[in-house]
């Protein structure tokens, strides 16, 4: 016997139980409604992607062929479109999840309107936009399975029991759309009572993977621009702290926790930390300072603040702001640092911001990290805010250079030039291009590839694309040939727009509700039958 007949035969011994006051209700009617909301709350999302997740990290320890990847989703319906693209060219869903960026929420979510990356957009803007994305991936089952149930109707009218029971099969092992979101929660917002706050919030709305990054709450700026401070990583850690607590409060124990770092790009601090015995996690943290040596008080300012490091006193460098500067070149070495201290305490992924997509760079630092913690792993972003073309370009030019190959025909400092786009360099460049996820997950540890921006650009470009041809000369053609045409072309479900914002569901809704009585849209008049 099938799991749906199961609960349909559930339902029946209950509304049996009512003594004829349930008599109106269908026991199948409400199996199905049931079937299609498999997930009763955020935490029940919470607990089942977090178990996913985990075997998949399990999965890759084992091979790291099996990497994941995800892209940054905006809106619910972005997230939507996303998996049903996935699932209709792809098969399957696995080892596919959403990122939620708190990049794109600033700049496309605020009720400040669109703002830097810089922690300035409202806080309950980022687990109302997990809320929102799951959602849309549940409606997304509940349509998939409704279309599902009137198969299954149609095979009994027609008396086909093999269609009949190849329909249940699919109900049975249907595929959800809802899959783990890692969801950005900046520097945590404030002190780290703000962060487990916020945590509970995202974690209650479904969020399983929680990233943090360890920057200065208030001071935070986006990973690939200037001006970033770092903080101490006792303060880091103690917000990874709150994060845990959050996770085993809601009983969440697979939740699972991404450690960010800023260092190779961040040269400054804000505070120092006090070491109480040389050797410890704070006087590794400011061994990186940049120092002067105090030889005397007349080497020290009003104000100075003097430590003692090997033996000698040492000032920090202090400029205008305040701040404390690193020393040049501790970028790496600092990331190091800060990963292995991560992973020791709490942490279950790495993110380290890089500012070029280099597979060597990034592989370099993990096989550091992988000396202490052996089964280190990484969440990496493939970002739009690297020049992909010209820094591969400049790669293979770098690498052929080095082979002592004959380059004249390239100026390095041009490369981006549309007349190298059918070069054997260029081709060369977008080969690797191709190969960076599976590249970066065999040679440097990147268990997830995520691109963060991806929908922001695309929701440009084809903005603009059909913005051009309709407001000129193709007019109401470019939308036919350039998006309805293709919609069909391609099988995309959206063509069928009423039915993708769930006026069948609503059909079927009304049906169970009030019977024959029902008023339902999907007649002979409903235009969606233009597309059948």
């Amino acid at each position: 016997m099938s799991q749906y007949t199961t609960t349909v035969q559930s339902f029946s011994q209950l509304i049996g139980q009512q003594g004829g006051a349930w008599n109106a209700i269908s026991p199948e009617y409400a199996a199905r409604m049931a079937v299609q909301n498999r997930f009763q709350s955020g935490l029940d999302i919470a607990r089942y992607t977090a178990d996913v997740m985990r075997a998949d990290m399990a999965a890759y320890d084992a091979d790291n062929s099996q990497y994941t990847q995800s892209l940054g989703c905006w809106h619910g319906f972005v997230g939507q479109q996303k998996l049903l693209a996935i699932k209709k060219h792809h098969g399957t869903t696995s080892k596919r999840y959403l990122y939620l960026s708190g990049w794109m929420i600033a700049a496309l979510r605020s009720e400040f309107g669109p703002l830097p990356d810089q922690s300035m957009h409202e806080k309950t803007s980022v687990p109302a936009l997990i809320e929102e994305l799951y959602t849309f991936l549940r409606q997304a089952d509940a349509r998939e399975l409704g279309h599902l149930f009137h198969d299954l109707d149609a095979a009994r009218a027609a008396g086909d029991a093999a269609r009949e029971k190849a329909v249940l099969n699919a109900i049975d092992n249907y595929e959800t759309h809802v899959v783990p979101i890692v969801a950005d929660i900046d520097a945590g917002f404030g002190n780290e009572e703000a962060t487990y706050l916020l945590a509970k919030k995202m974690i209650e709305a479904g969020a399983c993977a929680i990233q943090i990054e360890n920057q200065v709450s208030d001071a935070k700026q986006c990973g690939h621009q200037d001006g970033k401070v770092t903080v101490p990583h006792e303060d880091f850690l103690a917000k990874i702290n709150a994060v845990r607590y959050a996770f085993l409060e809601l009983g969440v124990p697979n939740g699972v926790i991404v450690a960010r770092t800023d260092s190779l790009g961040a040269g400054l601090t804000q505070k120092i930390p006090v070491s109480r015995e040389q050797g410890d996690l704070a006087s590794k943290y400011n061994a990186f300072l940049e120092v002067d040596p105090v030889q005397s008080v007349d080497d020290v300012n009003e104000g100075d603040v003097v430590l003692k490091q090997n033996g000698q006193l040492v000032r920090p460098v202090r400029l205008p702001n305040g701040l404390y500067r690193f020393k040049e070149g501790t970028g790496e070495a600092r990331c190091v640092l800060d990963c292995i201290t991560s992973l020791q305490n709490g942490a279950d992924l790495l993110w380290i911001e890089t500012e070029k997509p280099h597979v060597g760079q990034i592989g370099g630092m993990v096989s550091e990290i992988r000396k202490v913690i052996p089964d280190a792993k990484l969440v990496y972003n493939n970002s739009p805010s690297f020049n992909w073309t010209l820094n591969f370009r400049q790669q293979v030019f770098d690498a052929w250079s080095a082979e002592g190959r004959d380059l004249s025909a390239y100026s390095r400092d041009a490369l981006m030039s549309v007349d190298y786009d059918e070069s054997e360099l260029a081709i060369e460049a977008d080969r690797r291009i191709q190969s960076f996820q599976a590249d970066g997950a065999r040679e440097a540890g990147i268990f997830h590839h995520l691109i963060t921006l991806p929908t922001y650009h695309t929701a440009a470009l084809s903005t603009d694309i059909l913005a051009e041809g309709y407001f000129g000369a193709e007019g109401m053609l470019a939308y036919v040939k350039g998006v309805q045409r293709q919609e069909i072309r391609r099988g995309i479900a959206c063509v069928k727009h009423q039915d993708m914002a769930g006026s069948n569901m609503g059909d079927d809704h009304k049906e169970y509700f009030s019977g024959e009585a029902a008023l339902k849209a999907s007649g002979a008049d409903n235009t969606m039958n233009q597309f059948s």
